[in-house]
Protein backbone atom coordinates (compact mmCIF):
# COMPACT_ATOMS: atom_id res chain seq x y z
CA UNK A 1 0.00 0.00 0.00
CA UNK A 2 1.35 3.33 -1.04
CA UNK A 3 0.70 6.27 0.90
CA UNK A 4 1.86 8.34 -1.73
CA UNK A 5 -1.29 7.86 -3.75
CA UNK A 6 -3.07 9.15 -0.72
CA UNK A 7 -0.59 12.60 -0.52
CA UNK A 8 -1.53 13.07 -3.91
CA UNK A 9 -5.20 12.88 -3.96
CA UNK A 10 -4.86 15.82 -1.55
CA UNK A 11 -2.62 17.69 -3.17
CA UNK A 12 -4.77 17.18 -6.22
CA UNK A 13 -7.79 18.27 -4.47
CA UNK A 14 -9.48 15.26 -4.81
CA UNK A 15 -12.00 14.57 -1.36
CA UNK A 16 -13.62 11.37 -3.25
CA UNK A 17 -10.45 9.78 -3.10
CA UNK A 18 -9.08 10.68 -0.15
CA UNK A 19 -11.79 9.44 1.46
CA UNK A 20 -11.70 6.15 -0.41
CA UNK A 21 -8.16 5.50 0.55
CA UNK A 22 -7.42 6.41 4.23
CA UNK A 23 -10.30 4.23 4.54
CA UNK A 24 -8.51 1.54 2.93
CA UNK A 25 -5.22 1.80 4.90
CA UNK A 26 -6.77 2.05 7.90
CA UNK A 27 -8.57 -1.18 7.41
CA UNK A 28 -5.11 -2.65 5.78
CA UNK A 29 -3.62 -2.06 8.82
CA UNK A 30 -1.52 0.57 8.32
CA UNK A 31 -1.03 2.69 11.59
CA UNK A 32 -3.24 6.14 11.90
CA UNK A 33 -0.36 8.12 12.85
CA UNK A 34 1.71 7.03 9.71
CA UNK A 35 -1.28 7.45 7.40
CA UNK A 36 -1.64 10.93 9.36
CA UNK A 37 2.26 11.94 9.07
CA UNK A 38 3.27 9.90 5.53
CA UNK A 39 -0.32 11.03 3.35
CA UNK A 40 -2.05 13.61 5.28
CA UNK A 41 0.76 16.23 6.73
CA UNK A 42 3.36 15.54 4.03
CA UNK A 43 0.65 16.63 1.28
CA UNK A 44 -0.17 19.78 2.99
CA UNK A 45 3.42 20.60 3.12
CA UNK A 46 3.43 20.05 -0.42
CA UNK A 47 0.61 22.59 -1.26
CA UNK A 48 2.19 24.97 1.32
CA UNK A 49 5.08 24.97 -1.02
CA UNK A 50 3.38 25.63 -3.97
CA UNK A 51 0.97 28.43 -2.70
CA UNK A 52 4.40 29.95 -1.65
CA UNK A 53 6.11 29.60 -4.50
CA UNK A 54 2.76 30.90 -6.77
CA UNK A 55 2.36 27.20 -8.63
CA UNK A 56 -1.24 27.05 -6.82
CA UNK A 57 -3.80 29.47 -5.82
CA UNK A 58 -6.42 30.25 -3.32
CA UNK A 59 -8.71 27.53 -5.43
CA UNK A 60 -6.31 24.83 -5.41
CA UNK A 61 -5.28 25.70 -1.66
CA UNK A 62 -8.62 25.42 -0.61
CA UNK A 63 -10.00 22.25 -2.66
CA UNK A 64 -6.78 20.38 -1.17
CA UNK A 65 -7.83 21.92 2.66
CA UNK A 66 -10.95 20.50 2.03
CA UNK A 67 -9.94 16.99 0.87
CA UNK A 68 -7.57 16.72 3.69
CA UNK A 69 -10.33 17.60 6.38
CA UNK A 70 -11.94 14.57 4.89
CA UNK A 71 -9.04 12.44 5.78
CA UNK A 72 -8.59 13.53 9.13
CA UNK A 73 -12.30 13.09 10.30
CA UNK A 74 -11.87 9.51 9.56
CA UNK A 75 -8.31 9.51 11.34
CA UNK A 76 -9.51 11.71 14.03
CA UNK A 77 -11.34 8.79 16.58
CA UNK A 78 -8.13 6.33 15.68
CA UNK A 79 -5.52 8.76 16.74
CA UNK A 80 -7.39 9.45 19.90
CA UNK A 81 -7.37 5.64 20.10
CA UNK A 82 -3.90 5.07 20.05
CA UNK A 83 -2.73 7.70 22.05
CA UNK A 84 -1.55 9.92 19.30
CA UNK A 85 -1.10 13.09 20.93
CA UNK A 86 -1.27 16.75 18.35
CA UNK A 87 1.69 18.80 18.44
CA UNK A 88 0.39 21.72 20.07
CA UNK A 89 -3.16 23.02 20.44
CA UNK A 90 -4.58 26.41 18.49
CA UNK A 91 -7.12 29.11 19.21
CA UNK A 92 -8.18 30.25 16.35
CA UNK A 93 -10.77 32.97 15.07
CA UNK A 94 -11.77 36.47 13.55
CA UNK A 95 -11.83 39.31 15.74
CA UNK A 96 -15.07 41.04 17.06
CA UNK A 97 -17.33 42.82 14.22
CA UNK A 98 -15.64 41.01 11.61
CA UNK A 99 -17.44 38.44 9.56
CA UNK A 100 -14.53 37.40 7.21
CA UNK A 101 -13.36 33.78 7.58
CA UNK A 102 -11.68 32.30 4.31
CA UNK A 103 -8.19 33.33 4.93
CA UNK A 104 -9.11 32.00 8.87
CA UNK A 105 -10.37 29.06 7.60
CA UNK A 106 -7.06 27.98 5.33
CA UNK A 107 -5.04 28.67 8.19
CA UNK A 108 -6.94 26.54 10.14
CA UNK A 109 -7.04 23.59 7.68
CA UNK A 110 -3.15 24.08 7.16
CA UNK A 111 -2.77 23.12 11.19
CA UNK A 112 -4.77 20.60 11.30
CA UNK A 113 -2.69 19.15 8.07
CA UNK A 114 0.77 19.70 10.35
CA UNK A 115 -0.74 17.97 12.94
CA UNK A 116 -1.56 20.65 15.56
CA UNK A 117 -5.68 20.18 17.14
CA UNK A 118 -7.61 23.34 16.37
CA UNK A 119 -10.12 24.77 18.17
CA UNK A 120 -11.83 27.55 15.27
CA UNK A 121 -13.78 29.64 17.29
CA UNK A 122 -15.49 31.18 13.66
CA UNK A 123 -15.66 34.76 13.33
CA UNK A 124 -17.20 38.17 15.41
CA UNK A 125 -15.64 36.62 18.48
CA UNK A 126 -15.43 38.60 21.40
CA UNK A 127 -12.03 38.98 23.78
CA UNK A 128 -14.10 37.06 26.45
CA UNK A 129 -14.52 33.74 23.78
CA UNK A 130 -11.03 33.80 23.11
CA UNK A 131 -9.70 33.79 26.55
CA UNK A 132 -12.30 30.92 27.90
CA UNK A 133 -11.07 28.85 24.75
CA UNK A 134 -7.32 29.65 25.69
CA UNK A 135 -8.63 28.63 29.26
CA UNK A 136 -10.37 25.52 28.79
CA UNK A 137 -8.22 23.87 26.40
CA UNK A 138 -4.60 24.47 27.95
CA UNK A 139 -3.91 25.94 24.18
CA UNK A 140 -0.25 26.64 23.12
CA UNK A 141 -1.40 28.98 20.69
CA UNK A 142 -3.97 31.78 19.82
CA UNK A 143 -4.16 33.06 16.41
CA UNK A 144 -6.32 35.71 15.56
CA UNK A 145 -7.67 37.10 12.04
CA UNK A 146 -9.04 40.88 10.27
CA UNK A 147 -9.58 41.58 7.15
CA UNK A 148 -10.83 45.51 8.36
CA UNK A 149 -8.98 48.08 9.42
CA UNK A 150 -11.76 48.57 11.87
CA UNK A 151 -12.00 45.41 13.96
CA UNK A 152 -7.92 44.62 13.95
CA UNK A 153 -7.87 47.13 16.82
CA UNK A 154 -9.68 44.37 19.37
CA UNK A 155 -6.44 42.55 18.95
CA UNK A 156 -4.81 44.47 21.40
CA UNK A 157 -8.32 44.12 23.85
CA UNK A 158 -7.55 40.40 23.58
CA UNK A 159 -3.65 40.63 24.40
CA UNK A 160 -4.88 43.11 27.27
CA UNK A 161 -7.52 40.67 28.64
CA UNK A 162 -4.86 37.75 28.85
CA UNK A 163 -2.47 39.98 30.34
CA UNK A 164 -5.70 40.69 33.14
CA UNK A 165 -6.47 36.77 32.90
CA UNK A 166 -2.88 35.60 34.14
CA UNK A 167 -2.79 33.67 30.70
CA UNK A 168 -0.28 35.79 28.58
CA UNK A 169 2.81 33.93 29.64
CA UNK A 170 1.41 30.37 28.72
CA UNK A 171 0.04 31.80 25.20
CA UNK A 172 1.90 32.56 22.03
CA UNK A 173 -0.16 35.13 19.91
CA UNK A 174 -0.17 35.07 16.32
CA UNK A 175 -1.87 37.40 14.10
CA UNK A 176 -2.52 37.71 10.59
CA UNK A 177 -5.18 39.37 7.64
CA UNK A 178 -5.11 41.72 4.81
CA UNK A 179 -4.56 45.23 6.52
CA UNK A 180 -1.85 44.07 9.45
CA UNK A 181 2.06 44.51 9.12
CA UNK A 182 5.17 42.64 11.03
CA UNK A 183 5.15 46.48 13.25
CA UNK A 184 1.75 46.21 13.84
CA UNK A 185 2.08 42.75 15.64
CA UNK A 186 4.97 44.06 17.82
CA UNK A 187 3.06 47.35 18.34
CA UNK A 188 0.18 45.53 20.04
CA UNK A 189 2.46 42.60 21.75
CA UNK A 190 1.89 39.79 19.72
CA UNK A 191 4.54 36.84 19.34
CA UNK A 192 4.23 36.55 15.57
CA UNK A 193 2.66 37.81 12.42
CA UNK A 194 2.16 35.37 9.66
CA UNK A 195 1.24 36.71 6.01
CA UNK A 196 -0.57 34.10 4.95
CA UNK A 197 -1.50 30.48 5.56
CA UNK A 198 1.58 29.10 5.07
CA UNK A 199 3.64 31.04 6.92
CA UNK A 200 1.15 30.72 9.77
CA UNK A 201 1.58 26.89 10.36
CA UNK A 202 5.54 27.41 10.16
CA UNK A 203 5.07 30.01 12.27
CA UNK A 204 3.46 27.51 14.91
CA UNK A 205 5.23 24.87 14.25
CA UNK A 206 8.50 27.12 15.38
CA UNK A 207 6.68 28.07 18.48
CA UNK A 208 6.39 24.29 19.61
CA UNK A 209 9.84 23.02 18.31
Amino acid sequence: MDLNQLSQSVIEGNAGEVERLTKEFLSGGIEPKDVLNSGLISAMNVVGRKFKDGEYFLPEVLLSARAMKVGMEILKPELSRTGVEPVGKVVIGTVKGDLHDIGKNIVASMLEGAGFQVIDLGVDVSADKFINAVRENSANILGMSALLTTTMVSMKDVIQSLQENNLRDSVEVIVGGAPLSEKYAKDIGADGYAPDATSAATLCKEIVQ
